[in-house]
């Protein structure tokens, strides 16, 4: 990489009485706004009280763009950090180093369990009231924990087909998941999958079209419940993002996949904690009249949580709305003087700012213009930007990313039609994760060397399944375990194809030994040591 210029990294600040957010986005648009801000104080108060007479001829529109060779004497002080807990994991998680399954556990709890085994039994049992077709005994929580194991399982395999993972008659068997649950029950599990009362649906379907409805009703008790169990058992550093984050898959239809996708605006912590989220369904009947970033940003960023002193740095485009609200706060917004501004033939590194009190703006040039806004840092604070010469300029700012590539590794998601499953997966997806930031955070804490992202995952996927991580079917010859003789048979096969005799008991069976490929009759002795 090759070092073309220098800047600081600009951020926002949060303390006691008054929010300070910040944009920072190489690929804005040349009418992309880049503050958002909202003061509770008189602007130009910085860290004192009373009220401050402001010189409107020295406003950002007033001055002239400075140069990097130019000093910053106007920097504020640091913030004083006081959080409302003691940062990082919290009690119970932050004794010892508990397991990757033990730490998943705090967060898809007995709640969390119970909350989809109810609601998934009921929504089976209405689509059979309707004429359903498909056989069905109740889910228990432990079937429940081995279907989402099932999903961590094939999210590290990642096949292209859910189908695949039961393939028998095939160089690419997977013999494991057969001796999990059959296809059918998972698939029939899939189908019915679901996080609220059924009921409750209909009741909120009547309520379409008036300010009642819900449109996150399927969705909200499982996501309320992740929501507020990621915040109790993880206290956020300083350092925070909020991030717009965009989570598809390929919708299943007839004629061709298309994409669908949903977004989220998260609140995360600069080591990748997912601390908060809010799931974007349009217009809101709550909205401030201010603009989107700023009911996203004074939603997630909750000072009664938080406590005060926290640096946050977003992404999230800002409104004229909220531009007119900054100005009524004595906040002119970005500076529109052309003095001294950079130029499409200005050098790739060249710097231009103005300050206005505690607020600094900055443009930097890489591959194209970058605009920047801060309320913490000083014009230049010794920070490089370097820059791939094939891909162009891109701007590290602390903990923007973390968390989106740290979910994209492995995640959930399968192709499905229905939008609440697609949610479900991005939730386990945030499970997994924060518990595996908790798990590097407790190996740093105890200086002992954590486990990569994939043999984390597998851990939690063999805690949910039941199993020994470590345990080899093929290697072992005395686990016989029972596998579907037919799986993969289409439905206009006759249902007595691929059956065997019981080596046992000579009856006509569905199962075989998948050790020894012998008919297995299911009877008590299913899966002994004896040798068939």
């Amino acid at each position: 990489m090759k070092n073309v210029g220098k800047t600081s990294l600009p951020g926002s600040k949060t303390s006691i009485d008054f929010l300070h957010f910040v944009r920072s986005r190489e690929d804005a648009g040349d009418g992309d706004e880049v503050l958002e801000d909202q003061r509770g104080r008189k602007h130009g108060d910085v860290g004192g009280s009373g009220d401050v007479v402001r010189d409107r001829s020295r406003s950002p529109h007033h001055q002239r763009w400075r140069t990097d060779a130019e000093p910053d004497d106007g920097a504020p002080p640091p913030l004083r950090f006081n959080p409302r807990c003691t940062p990082g994991v919290q009690l119970p998680l932050n004794s010892g180093n508990p397991s990757p399954g033990k730490i998943f556990s705090y967060i898809f709890d007995s709640e969390v369990f119970r909350l989809i085994t109810e609601n998934t039994n009921k929504n089976a049992a209405r689509n059979q009231e309707k004429g359903g077709k498909f056989t069905w005994t109740k889910m228990s929580q432990r079937e429940a924990k081995k279907f989402i194991g099932l999903l961590l399982y094939m999210s590290v395999l990642d096949l292209p087909r859910m189908t695949d993972f039961w393939r028998q008659s095939t160089i690419f068997h997977v013999p494991f998941p057969a001796t999990v649950m059959t296809r059918e029950r998972f698939m029939a599990i899939l189908s019915s999958l679901h996080f609220s009362d059924p009921e409750k649906d209909e009741e909120n379907e009547q309520k379409k079209s008036t300010e009642d409805y819900d449109p996150l009703h399927q969705v909200r008790p499982l996501m309320e419940m992740i929501r507020t169990i990621s915040k109790t058992i993880y206290h956020p550093k300083q350092h925070l993002s909020v991030v717009e984050r965009m989570v598809g898959t390929k919708q299943c239809m007839k004629t061709k996949p298309t994409n669908r996708r949903f977004k989220l605006f998260v609140l995360a912590d600069i080591n990748g904690y997912t601390v908060d989220f809010k799931l974007y369904t349009g217009k809101s009947k709550t909205a401030s009249g201010k603009g989107l970033s700023f009911d996203v940003v004074s939603s997630l960023v909750n000072r009664d949580y938080l406590g005060s002193g926290y640096l946050v740095y977003t992404d999230i485009y800002t409104s004229p709305v909220l531009f007119r609200h900054l100005s009524q706060q004595g906040i002119d917004g970005v500076p529109t003087t052309k003095e001294n501004d950079l130029t499409k033939r200005s050098p790739p590194g060249s710097i231009r700012w103005i300050r206005d009190g505690d607020l600094l703006f900055v443009k930097w040039m890489g591959t194209r213009e970058v605009s920047m806004c801060s309320t913490i840092h000083p014009m230049y604070s010794g920070d490089t930007v370097q820059r791939w010469q094939k891909t162009g300029i891109h701007i590290y700012t602390e903990g923007v990313d973390t968390s989106d590539q740290m979910i994209g590794t492995s995640a959930v998601r399968r192709k499905t039609r229905r939008w609440p499953i697609m949610v479900f997966h991005h939730l386990v997806d945030i499970a997994v994760t924060n518990s595996f930031v908790i798990h590097k955070t407790r190996c740093e804490s105890l200086r002992e060397k954590p486990l990569t992202r994939q043999q984390f995952l597998e851990e939690v996927a063999a805690h949910l399944l039941g199993v020994d991580l470590k345990s080899d079917l093929q290697k072992n010859p005395d686990q016989h375990l029972p596998v579907p003789t037919r799986s993969g048979q289409t439905k206009s096969q006759r249902a007595s194809m691929g059956r065997r005799r019981c080596k046992v008991c000579s009856k006509s069976t569905p199962w075989k030994c998948w050790t020894c490929d012998v008919g297995l009759s299911a009877n008590p002795g299913f899966g002994s040591t004896k040798k068939s």
